[in-house]
């Protein structure tokens, strides 16, 4: 029997490849997001399309029941659902931090919280969180964004001790770059929160890295692929990395010190 997955933030990117590939391999598939008129091209592949706002708790509720309702449970959560909010720490209000917080960090584990116990009862399930080469380096600017990445990585050690005796797994996925909506958003708010601040020219030269690294990265398949790989695996890695830069940047952290490592990454935007 085919087993379910729900991929949320399933519109675009990362979400919608994995969402495809998933479809075409076999599975029973639950494409959700806020923007469910995005949605639409996923019914071609068979993919049953499901509205969600992950800040919302009775959104994230009605979306659990109605998939129990139709295909008993939730095999396989692949919690993708996120965005970077930009802008130097200082600048960035409170508000927005906590929506940061909100989607990235609260919404995916309330919806883990609400798919665990079916899982438990089947003795079978996979939690996938996507995280970040961003969840073990910081990067200026992006602080909150990063918070939410670390936390997610923090969150994801310590649920996989709990629920391995279940059957179930919980795998992290890193992406480097890839193409997609992400950083379109992320460059957009970083200009609009600090780019006419103190922080101004530094946040100009952020902001053409960030641009020239946009010509070199990869599609969203190869990280679909990833997660296709960690979900099928008798024994999965508890994290696949992949996408630009991911490796050498988490090699470059495992064995330079922070203040050698800062150097590097200012090297790159000067």
């Amino acid at each position: 029997m085919a087993k379910t997955v729900l991929v949320t933030g399933a519109s675009a990117g990362i979400g919608k490849a994995t969402a495809i590939l998933l479809a075409q391999n076999g599975y029973n598939v639950y494409g959700a997001a806020r923007r469910t008129e995005k949605l639409q091209e996923l019914k071609n592949y068979g993919i049953k399309t499901i509205a969600l706002d992950v800040t919302k708790d009775e959104s994230i509720t009605a979306c659990v029941e109605q998939i129990f309702k139709e295909a008993g449970s939730i095999d396989i959560l692949i919690n993708n659902a996120g965005f970077g909010s930009y802008g130097a720490i200082e600048n960035v209000t409170m508000q927005d931090a906590k929506y940061q917080l909100e989607v990235n960090v609260f919404g995916a584990m309330r919806l883990t919280q609400l798919v665990l116990p079916k899982m438990r009862q089947n003795k079978y399930g996979k939690i996938v969180n996507i995280s970040s080469v961003g969840g073990k380096i910081a990067f200026p600017f992006g602080g909150w964004y990063h918070a939410s990445k670390f936390a997610i990585e923090a969150l994801s050690d310590a649920m996989r001790v709990e629920v391995k005796e279940f059957g179930i797994d919980v795998i992290v996925i890193e992406p480097g770059g890839t193409k997609s909506e992400w950083g379109d958003i992320a460059v957009e708010s970083l200009m609009r929160v600090s780019g006419h601040t103190a922080y101004g020219t530094l946040v100009t030269a952020f902001q053409k890295s960030f641009t020239k690294m946009a010509g070199n990265v990869p599609e969203p398949i190869v990280i679909a692929e990833l997660i296709k790989k960690g979900i099928e695996a008798r024994k999965p890695k508890t994290r696949y990395v992949g996408g630009y830069m991911a490796k050498p940047m988490l090699f470059l952290r495992k064995i330079l010190s922070d203040k050698m490592l800062e150097r590097l990454i200012m090297s790159q935007v000067k």
